[in-house]
């Protein structure tokens, strides 16, 4: 082995699984490992896994194999590390196991396996202060709390990520701080439940820049507007304070975007489901949000084929996707996750039905989304440069889109005219399905 500790790093999972990646990261980095993109080089190899859906099982799993077998020293971390039992009976020579946000038993692990070198001296090995990030450097991820307080039917996040527990407005004020000063323009805020944020704490006040913040997601956003970047809220339940949000979003405070998972339509499967909420209100709540914010983008993801869902109960969906009009829109079939307690509901659905209403959906969805996009054409719009093709042309975002997950704004030709990374002014000339293509505005 070389002096200074050379460690490999595969992340998997979600958006919050990538921020426990990038903790992990940069607590490496403070203490003067090296970290390598390739096995080869590396002494050892962490896995930080996902264990929600049996297909991100069966990726973390194989993960590990490939990491035991191209390297043969690795620990384990994140959602799947929670199945400690099943992950050293399939894979016994792995070196520690670990659930999510263990990042001190992580830590432990590497220094008990790969001592910190002699030689770190951490006044010449720095760290830049916002950390180590594993997305492009103008936008980043800032977690807002960890757990959740739900009890999901389909959904084993509590049992391995535990109950809300939320960090304070200070700390999530200073972290946001280092980000924007380190030239990050977009801050995507994530958690279980973003909506729940502070509850766990009665939303004490803490200071930050002298002043008192609440731990509570009004106060939260308005704190963030006044760091003049890009805002958006992932992964909001529509309690009935996600209102006080809107007026912030027809201000430009915030970015008109809302992340609600609503899941399905029918009251009967959202309580098999144990969702908050029914479609009737929902559908009340997103025509007053319209009248407040009348920009604002919303997206939303579902399940078809939940156990017992009926044919009626399906058409009930559609019905509501076509009244709703949601721009942007993920649907998944149902897909038994070992733990859940949706498990051992009654009628489960057949998978060739599954599909079939997976693709009646998504076509359905396809429509609305692109007569919402079609609307735009003629429009001006601000958009975040993310990429410069080859082509010459430029993968850009507009207020309506998150990376990774959403469409993008084609803009041709850009090359040479604008930078990866900085805002932009365009004009939209054409739409499809789920993108926009633009031209540059002239200055």
């Amino acid at each position: 082995m070389s002096d200074v500790g050379k460690v490999g790093f595969v992340s998997l999972g979600c958006p919050k699984a990538l921020v426990d990646s990038e903790r992990i990261l940069t607590q490496l980095r403070t203490e003067g490992y090296q970290i390598e993109a390739d096995y080869q080089s590396s002494d050892l190899v962490i896995v930080n896994t996902c264990g929600f859906i049996d297909s991100a099982v069966e990726e973390s799993f194989d993960a590990i194999g490939e990491a035991l077998h191209e390297n043969g020293r690795v620990i384990v971390t994140g959602c799947l590390g929670a199945k400690e039992g099943e992950i050293e009976a399939r894979y016994p020579n792995v070196l520690s196991v670990t659930g999510p946000q263990a990042y001190e038993e992580v830590m432990q692990a590497v220094h008990s396996h790969l001592p910190p070198s002699v030689k770190h001296d951490p006044l010449t090995d720095l760290v830049p202060p916002q950390g180590i990030k594993l997305t492009p450097r103008h936008y980043a991820y800032l977690k807002i709390s960890e757990g959740c307080n739900h009890k999901c039917s389909f959904c084993i996040i509590p049992s391995m990520r535990g109950k809300l527990v939320s960090r304070s407005a200070a700390d999530v004020m200073n972290e946001a701080e280092r980000l924007v000063a380190a030239g990050v323009k977009e801050i995507l805020v994530i958690s279980q439940d973003t909506s729940a944020y502070g509850v766990d704490a009665k939303y004490a006040t803490s200071f930050w820049n002298g002043r008192p913040v609440k731990a509570q997601l009004k106060a939260l956003c308005e704190a963030l507007a006044e760091l003049g970047v890009w805002v958006r809220l992932h992964y909001v339940y529509p309690y009935p304070h996600v209102d006080d949000i809107i007026p912030l979003m027809a201000e430009n405070k915030i970015l008109p975007y809302l992340d609600i998972p609503f899941q399905h339509a029918n009251p009967r499967v959202l309580k098999a489901m144990k969702r908050p909420a029914a479609s009737e209100r929902n559908l009340d709540r997103i025509k007053a949000w319209r009248s407040v914010c009348p920009d604002i983008t919303l997206r939303s993801t579902f399940i078809v084929g939940f156990p017992g869902e009926t044919d009626a109960e399906f058409e009930e969906l559609l019905d509501f996707i076509r009244e709703a009009r949601l721009d942007r829109v993920g649907c998944f079939q149902y897909s038994p996750v070992e733990g859940a307690t949706a498990n051992a509901l009654a009628d489960p659905v057949p998978d060739e039905v599954k599909e079939e209403r997976w693709h009646r959906f998504m076509e359905t969805q396809a429509a609305i989304s692109a007569d919402r996009l079609a609307a735009k054409v003629g429009q001006r719009m601000q958009v975040l440069v993310d990429a410069i093709e080859e082509n010459g042309n430029a993968i850009a975002r507009s207020s309506a889109d998150a990376p990774e997950i959403d469409g993008t704004v084609i803009i041709e030709g850009a090359a040479g005219h604008i930078e990866a990374g900085k805002f932009a002014e365009v004009t939209v000339t054409d739409s499809g399905d789920y993108d926009l293509w633009a031209e540059l505005v002239e200055s």
